[in-house]
């Protein structure tokens, strides 16, 4: 060990013999149920894992900062160790007369995720529709009801003929509903 990482050493076991008791009181606030031989131990700890680092010597612009924000890593890894797993099949609540499991609020959350991916591919499947129009009657569905403009606006703007704009529309709603009920009743999987 050359004399620079001595003396990186002994920077370092100096500050943590001044600071310890500081550094164990602020793990103990972070640490709800922390008896007093945890907090020591993380301390501990993290004093081990940088007096044992490979260069000490390294510079570290601000050491209380750098430990600190060590022990505060820690102290996040051991609550994340600590977290209580849950049992599916163990009852959410004694009171209750009708007891709930986990498992049970899981499987109700699928009906609404079956329900989130039938709205999905109904969407998908009305700009199929949308798509297969002829591009007069797309431009005008488009215009209308996905950018919100109005048919005054549009018949001023592409200088078309207000009853000519609402025929377009009407008969593309009708072969959207067309192609919509086609696929209600093709075979699954088709």
């Amino acid at each position: 060990m050359t004399e620079k990482q001595k003396q990186g050493r002994s920077l370092l076991a100096g500050f943590f013999r001044r600071e310890y008791r500081a550094m164990v009181n602020y793990v103990r606030m972070r640490i709800d149920d922390a008896a007093e031989h945890d907090s020591e131990d993380i301390v501990q700890d993290v004093m081990a894992s940088f007096l044992s680092a490979a260069d000490v010597t390294a510079p570290i612009n601000n050491l209380a900062a750098y430990c600190y924000q060590g022990l505060r890593n820690r102290v996040i890894d051991m609550l994340r160790r600590r977290r209580k797993h849950e049992s599916l099949d163990a009852p959410l609540s004694q009171e209750s007369e009708v007891p709930m499991t986990l498992y049970d609020v899981i499987a109700d959350a699928t009906h609404d995720t079956e329900h989130l991916v039938e709205n999905k591919l109904q969407k998908e499947n009305i700009m199929e529709a949308i798509d297969d129009l002829p591009d007069e009657q797309r431009a005008v569905v488009i215009a209308t009801e996905i950018e919100g403009r109005s048919f005054s606006e549009l018949a001023e703007t592409w200088e078309v003929p207000l009853g000519t704009l609402l025929a377009r529309k009407s008969r593309a709603f009708e072969k959207i509903r067309n192609n919509l009920r086609a696929l209600e009743q093709a075979p699954q999987g088709s």
